[in-house]
Parts: C-alpha cells; structure tokens; sequence
C-alpha cells in the first residue's frame, strides 16, 4: 500500500518555494556568523591582511545573493508587502559584489509576488550580460518592464525561448527560464521578451 501524507496533494510549485525558503533560511545564520566573526577579527587586528578583507567580500556576496534568492525563489505570500528601501537595499549590496548593477524604479511598497518575477526575471537576463552591465526593474502600466543593457552581451536565444514555453535542456544555472513563465501563469501575467547584441527586455 502506498504511503502517503496529508501534504500528498500540495503541487511541486509549492515545494519548491518551500524547499527554497527553507535553505536560504538556514543558511542567512551561519553566513552571518561569519560576518561577525570576520568583524572581530578586524577589530581585534592593528592590521588585518588580505585574506580577512576576502573573507569580508566573499561572507558580503554570499548574505547578498541568499537574500536575493529568497525572494526569487522562496514563497511569497499574498499579503506581503515590500518597500522601496528593503529592495533598493538589497539590490545595492548584490550589485557591489557583482559586474552587474541592479536597479530598481519602483516607489514606495511592492506586493512580494511581483518582486519575486522582477528578480527571476532579471536572473534570465543576468546569463546575457557574462562580462557585466546594467540591470533595471520599473513599473509599466499595469505591469513591468525589466531592462538589460551593457556594451556587449551574449543573451542565449535557446533559453530564453522557453519563456515561450520551448523545451530547454535545464541545468541549475537555467532554472530562471522554467521557474519564471510558471510562476507568471500562476500570477496571470503574460510574458513578452526580447533579447540582442546589447541586452534585452522581459516584460509582464
């Protein structure tokens, strides 16, 4: 007889966000720790050397991008509101750690379901822009437009054409490209992209 739980029904979208929660979770701790402890160091040191500041940069970029992850692939509830500043905030300690600037234009609270397309959104056109550029999320209408531009990109049409629902050969680095056309049907929201020699645009 097979076993099952009072959770056998919950769709995989639902595991996932929770998967995702429950990782970034537990990691935003230790990283932390980590940071204190490189802050102790440097405080107790006359003069830290090199390998205390990498240690620094590298505890910054990781806090960063697990923040960053939580919010594009961690669940977001329908009520949860975020504001201009927590997600400026973020995108700001991200970009200080990443070739890639990230910005965002949108004023005062926005519903976290929307942030979480704006970010997986900008994860599909990040893979475009290899040796940097520029990032932007803005309101559009009724929607949104993120926005890609840098003076070389290299965006992988094969990729991005599964926001059309083509099939695509996934690997961690791809998943953005099947999490965000889900994720936009689950919100009722149309996907239109374009990509070239300069960037791209992802609108919702």
């Amino acid at each position: 007889m097979p076993f099952e739980t009072a959770n056998a029904g919950a769709e995989d979208a639902d595991l996932i966000e929770l998967v995702a929660s429950r990782l970034c979770h537990d990691l935003i701790s230790p990283i932390g720790a980590i940071g204190n402890g490189v802050e102790l160091l440097t405080m107790t040191s006359e003069a830290p050397g090199p390998e205390v500041e990498l240690i620094s940069q590298s505890v910054a970029a990781a806090n960063a991008r697990v923040k960053f992850f939580r919010l594009a692939f961690g669940r977001a509830g329908p009520d949860q509101q975020l504001s201009e500043a927590e997600i400026t905030g973020l995108l700001g300690e991200v970009s200080a750690q990443s070739r890639v600037d990230y910005d965002w234009r949108a004023p005062g609270e926005t519903p976290r379901a929307e942030v979480k397309l704006a970010l997986l959104a900008m994860l599909c056109l990040e893979t475009a822009l290899p040796f940097g550029g520029d990032i932007r999320a803005m309101p559009c209408g009724d929607g949104w437009m993120i926005t890609a531009r840098a003076e070389k990109a290299r965006p992988d049409r094969a990729a991005f054409a599964a926001l059309d629902g083509e099939r695509l050969d996934l690997t961690p680095a791809r998943v953005q490209f099947a999490l965000l056309p889900r994720e936009a049907a689950r919100q009722g929201r149309r996907l239109d992209w374009s990509v070239d020699s300069e960037g791209g645009t992802i609108a919702f």
